[in-house]
């Protein structure tokens, strides 16, 4: 009887647009929460020229974050191509800036700005078979040896970024007559030969024409009786290959330098389950070898147990641990000074916390429910919720003081709260302006920067007297008020080490280097609905 296959349930979406996205980086967290909330899975880079991906997940979510993307002007007309698999094809969701999309490494090069001639699948192979036309296969060596079209070029390159120096090099590419030749380039996804053509026209080649959707859309579209395609094509997930139709391949992956295993590689001594084959086995040192055969054998023990070994489930057990029952639930920004000096009054009276770390531009239902206000730091108890950062450090500091932070009941109680009203008040309306001098339609901020140093003055004057704030020791006023003094100095900071507060910024100095700040400020990925749960602080041995 034959074995049941299942039907295929993982869509794949591969995907990319040239365009000028100069705020790509303020972009990257909102997006990972989105993919992960809609537990979609792969990879999208993102640069200022534009956006390249193939991401994979149930078709409603993958559509979700299509139209997610649609719904930015810029890139509304962003066009994808679909496969399907019974297996997931990523394990994880990664978004990475990038200096390019496609690395060239040729300064100017924009298909934003000039570009080949598309070529439909279908028009494809009169073109190819046309004696004049010089067929070139831009993608790696490895891609090559497994599949491309009948009598095409190979420039055996290990990186796109080699290219360039083959096309200055390449005989057949000579001018004959005083003219050079009809070049057609194609790739996999038709990404790289954006880039290639317009560095194929900036080098004088007039006439330039490209596979429009690559070697994906004409396998998609192309019927293998009229195809002029040889063999299979390399993709970058765990199908590892597909023929026509997009149908999965017969190619397997080495584990280790992430390239198609060579013809006869399982019987060559250099072949190791997930250690080497014949192309990587002399790039590796033994110990890297020793390290990939011990995470072999975790891969085998997972999958001999049947639990998923991929995203490090040990991990999340350890994560388990330090939590206690009904832990309090942190919503944080690591960069907002008020959930900063939150999260140094949690730390040092020793409460473990859900952390769930936020993105400003989407803020997630269960914070914005339990706090409509909208600002961070918000901390959820089983009974009550704190909105207010001074709030929670009070809160924290009344059920553990270990350090002795607090000042109630102490003669100096009265001073601590107006140094840290001071800051809250006139202070922080001086920083936001200076800082964000835009937002407020100002020309600049130095007259609120020049305001905002009386302020530091005084912090100065007090500190020459002390090493902190209320004595010889940190106390909450340091914590509540140290974050602002950071934020400040770090608007300009050549200006700030000018100013002739030795006192002060030996102070902040000692903060920043403090192993408490370097807790504080560790980096958390953005939270969003059914993630596993994240400890704060990270370091067990922190207290």
């Amino acid at each position: 009887m034959r074995a049941h296959i299942p039907d295929p349930i993982y869509l794949t979406a591969a995907f990319y647009k040239f365009v000028h996205l100069p705020d790509h980086a303020d972009r990257r967290p909102s997006l990972l929460a989105f993919c992960e909330a809609h537990n979609v899975k792969g990879l999208i880079l993102l640069a200022q020229e534009g956006i390249n991906s193939t991401i994979a997940g149930a078709p409603d979510d993958v559509h979700a974050v299509l139209a997610y993307l649609r719904s930015d002007p810029l890139l509304a007309d962003l066009e994808h191509k679909e496969s399907f698999a019974s297996k997931p094809p990523f394990h994880r969701m990664k978004v990475r800036l990038k200096k390019e999309i496609v690395t060239l490494g040729v300064p100017g090069i924009s298909p934003t700005h000039r570009v080949g001639q598309y070529v439909k699948p279908e028009n494809w192979n009169a073109l190819i078979s046309s004696p004049d036309v010089v067929v070139i296969d831009t993608r790696n060596d490895y891609e090559v040896d497994i599949g491309t079209f009948k009598g095409a070029l190979d420039p055996n390159i290990q990186s796109f970024s080699q290219l360039p120096d083959w096309v200055q090099k390449a005989k057949a590419l000579e001018a004959r007559d005083g003219k050079k030749p009809r070049v057609a380039m194609f790739c996999t996804g038709g990404i790289r030969c954006e880039k290639s053509t317009a560095l194929m026209l900036e080098n004088g080649f007039e006439e330039v024409f490209h596979l429009q959707g690559g070697i994906l859309k004409y396998l998609e579209q192309v019927p293998p009786e009229q195809s002029l395609w040889e063999g299979e094509c390399f993709v970058f997930d765990e199908r590892v290959s597909v023929g026509h139709g997009l149908k999965p391949g017969s190619h397997e992956l080495c584990r280790c330098c992430r390239e198609p295993l060579p013809a006869g590689a399982k019987t060559s001594q250099a072949f190791e389950l997930g250690v080497s084959c014949p192309r990587c086995f002399g790039q590796t040192t033994d110990v890297q070898k020793n390290s990939a055969r011990e995470r072999q054998r975790q891969w085998e023990i997972a999958k001999a147990r049947q639990i998923n070994h991929i995203g490090t489930p040990q991990r999340q057990e350890k994560v388990a641990a330090l939590l206690p029952q009904d832990a309090p639930i942190l919503y944080s920004f690591r960069r907002c000074p008020y959930a900063m000096r939150a999260r140094l009054a949690l730390l040092a009276s020793g409460i473990r916390c859900e952390m769930r770390e936020i993105a400003l531009s989407q803020k997630p239902e269960s914070m914005l429910s339990a706090s409509p206000k909208g600002t961070v730091p918000v901390l959820v108890l089983k009974d009550k919720v704190f909105e207010q950062s001074l709030d929670i450090m009070q809160w924290a500091l009344e059920q553990n003081d270990p350090s002795h932070w607090s000042t109630v009941g102490k003669s100096h109680h009265a001073q601590a709260l107006e140094w840290v009203s001071s800051c809250d008040g006139e202070f922080k309306n001086n920083l936001d302006r200076y800082k964000y001098p835009n937002r407020y339609e100002l020309t600049d901020g130095l007259r609120h920067r020049e305001a905002g140093s009386v302020f530091l003055q005084q912090l100065n004057t007090r500190l020459m007297s002390s090493a902190c704030l209320m004595g010889e020791k940190w106390t909450w006023v340091d914590a509540a008020i140290a974050p602002f003094v950071r934020q400040f100095a770090r608007t300009d900071r050549e200006w700030f080490d000018a100013q002739p507060w030795p006192a002060l910024k030996g102070w902040l100095e000692n903060f920043e280097q403090s192993a408490a700040y370097l807790e504080v400020m560790h980096k958390y990925k953005v939270w969003h609905q059914g993630a596993k749960p994240v400890a704060f602080p990270a370091t067990p041995e922190i207290n």
